[in-house]
């Protein structure tokens, strides 16, 4: 299958891109949402001026913490990066079901990042996310790829911390502690 993986900066998202390459998929971009640039560029702890952010959504369904970092995989890894920041940042659709599409949830973002990228490589026929106890992610991006035509893939689902954990660690990812929350 030729790939879109959503990708966060985060170890799961990366290590599922990883696994589609094991299965021997190929990933053609990687797909990111991020949190909007700042408005000003007064240097502050938050804005270096130069639109390093470190501004994080508080998002029901996007991981944005450690985003600054996926230019660098994108680089590093030679797959191409389409961005879109998320404009909306709110879950307007709450339920664990997404069955109607509200022009403003912050899901419809990554349908038109995804909707884009497919436009621009037409060869795509999935996406993969590093979703793996989240019914409520998982349904979305699943909904975005039926609405696309596109398969979901979620190779990471429903497997133990540690079995992800040691992928990790079997896989050589570097992976770095930079925010715990609950």
């Amino acid at each position: 299958m030729k790939v879109i993986a959503l990708v966060s900066g985060g170890k799961d998202s990366i290590l599922c891109a990883q696994e589609c390459i094991a299965r021997g998929h190929e990933v053609i971009c990687f797909a990111n949402l991020k949190p909007p640039l700042p408005t000003t560029t007064t240097a502050t702890p938050a804005n270096d001026g130069n639109n390093n952010t470190d501004q994080e959504l508080d998002s029901f369904c996007f991981q944005t913490v450690g985003h600054q970092a996926v230019r660098a995989m994108s680089q590093c890894a030679g797959i191409p990066l389409r961005t879109r920041c998320i404009e909306v940042g709110q879950s307007l659709v709450q339920s664990l079901e997404y069955a109607t599409q509200h022009k403003n949830d912050e899901v419809e973002q990554m349908y038109e990042l995804i909707r884009e990228i497919k436009e621009e490589f037409p060869e795509a026929n999935a996406v993969c996310s590093g979703a793996i106890l989240s019914d409520y992610q998982r349904l979305r991006v699943e909904n975005v790829c039926s609405r696309l035509g596109l398969s979901s893939l979620a190779f990471l689902w429903q497997k133990s911390y540690s079995d992800v954990l040691g992928k990790i660690v079997d896989q050589g990812v570097d992976a770095r502690l930079v925010k715990t929350a609950t």
